[in-house]
């Protein structure tokens, strides 16, 4: 069980140099789902004066009577009209220490009233943006958050002195959380990504495959619907995204791939789809590195359990029911397959740590293909990586990393200008340290440990 709070110092660093300063803060807290945004908001207010409140799905009044209830240790809020404006107005009257307020899925109260975000706006005009008070509204709804709070067209757009947008945990912050072996690491990863909440799920001391049987694909697993009521959560139309999903994670990266399989005729049809889950960052675009992003690139699906989801999950739903085995010994055959896409992205990390780099991507070009690519503009040094998630002996290494040079050629960047250099990242390689000897750059798991 993870019980370690882990890698929101920058985060927890910014709210409390915010909460030094005098004078009114407002800071929105979004992110997708189970990214950890509660435990941050607990870390940072733990020590300090609070009103935490938990808003839910019922209806205005009722959340407002628990918030008054939540205040209780700062403030009797019992002789105040049930009322947010009155209730704040009369903070603002009787607390003069500095105090933080959060409400917490700020979305369920625009859900119960429509001018709820309206109204924060006039109270903190009117209000709290003369007092010392820190309000914090948070998310799990990036959409809502983006409606309501966000976007240029939100009420409460431009009150905000500061705002926390948590992503998933890198996969060094991962390796600290689950304290498994590397290799076993990054196979939760391919299903968790940096999620905590997924990663908790699979820190038992159990052989993996039953892990995945027990957590992911077991009719009562907890995980097993994640997905579907994600999208739920932020859509309202969910057999369109599902299908591009779905088509995405069985290799339809291509936008004319996904429009045939899913149907659509027109790419002005398909666009408002995909725009929606890139900016949920459920999928993202990936251009060649050394092509304009305006140029056609791929789709690939960015949230690691999304893409694990529709990659086995969804396509073997009615044989889950029927033979759960078969399907775990498909999993398991497959699944070194689909790890290398992953490995990739884990590689970016050591990458970035060991050789700093102002721009790091595939390269594609007619037909070729390399991994990574590392381009520094200052010193015109230029890096080619492959990625192999396999043990490799010596004599194979030596053939890759020829293929390598040969592909190298290809790429064009400050031709002439340039220094090259050669690298190869797997599971393990044969003789690494002679490999390192002839000039090249040769890491496997050992070097993340």
């Amino acid at each position: 069980m993870i019980t370690k709070f882990v890698n929101r110092g920058f985060e927890l660093n910014a709210l409390n140099e915010a909460y030094k300063k005098p004078g009114f803060h407002f800071y929105p807290f979004y992110g997708r789902r189970r990214i950890g945004k509660t435990e941050l908001i607990k870390q940072f207010i733990k020590d300090k004066p609070h009103i935490y409140f938990l808003a839910t799905e019922g209806t205005e009044k009722e959340n407002i009577v628990n918030f008054k209830h939540a205040a209780k240790k700062i403030i009797d809020l019992d002789i105040v009209k049930d009322d947010f404006e009155e209730i704040f107005k009369y903070i603002t009257q009787q607390v003069t220490k500095k105090i933080i307020i959060v409400i917490d899925e700020f979305p369920f109260l625009t859900k119960a009233n429509k001018t709820t975000s309206s109204l924060f706006q006039y109270v903190i005009d009117e209000y709290l943006s003369e007092t010392n008070l820190f309000l914090i509204l948070c998310g799990s709804s990036v959409g809502m958050m983006y409606k309501e709070v966000l976007g240029y067209k939100a009420p409460l757009y431009g009150r905000r002195t500061g705002q926390i947008e948590l992503h998933p945990f890198k996969f060094q912050d991962v390796q600290t959380l689950l304290n498994k072996h590397i290799e076993e690491c990054i196979q939760i990863y391919g299903i968790c990504g940096g999620v905590p909440f997924y990663l908790k799920e699979f820190t038992e001391k159990k052989e993996f495959f039953q892990l995945i049987k027990e957590k992911v694909l077991s009719r009562e697993a907890v995980l097993n619907k994640e997905t579907i009521f994600l999208l739920r959560e932020e859509l309202d139309e969910i057999s369109r995204y599902a299908s591009i999903l779905a088509a995405i994670a069985l290799g339809h990266t291509k936008l004319g791939e996904i429009m045939n399989h899913c149907g659509f005729k027109e790419k002005l049809n398909i666009a408002p789809y995909l725009h929606v889950l890139e900016r949920l960052e459920i999928i993202e675009k990936e251009t060649s590195i050394l092509s304009p992003k305006t140029s056609r690139g791929v789709y690939k699906i960015k949230d690691q359990f999304f893409n694990f989801y529709f990659r086995f999950v969804r396509p073997n739903e009615s044989m889950i029911e029927s033979n759960m085995n078969e399907v775990i010994t498909a999993i398991k055959t497959e699944y070194p397959k689909y790890l290398g896409k992953i490995f990739e992205q884990i590689a970016k990390e050591l990458i970035r740590k060991k050789h700093p780099s102002t721009k790091l991507g595939s390269w594609w070009h007619n037909g070729e293909e390399i991994d990574l690519v590392a381009l520094n503009e200052n010193t015109k040094e230029i890096l080619f990586f492959e990625c192999k998630w396999k043990n490799l002996r010596y004599t194979q290494s030596l053939t890759i990393l020829k293929e390598l040079q040969e592909k190298a050629e290809s790429v064009e960047w400050q031709n002439k200008k340039r220094t090259e250099h050669y690298g190869l990242i797997a599971k393990t390689i044969e003789r690494k340290n002679d490999l390192r000897k002839q000039g090249f750059y040769i890491y496997d798991l050992e070097d993340w440990m």
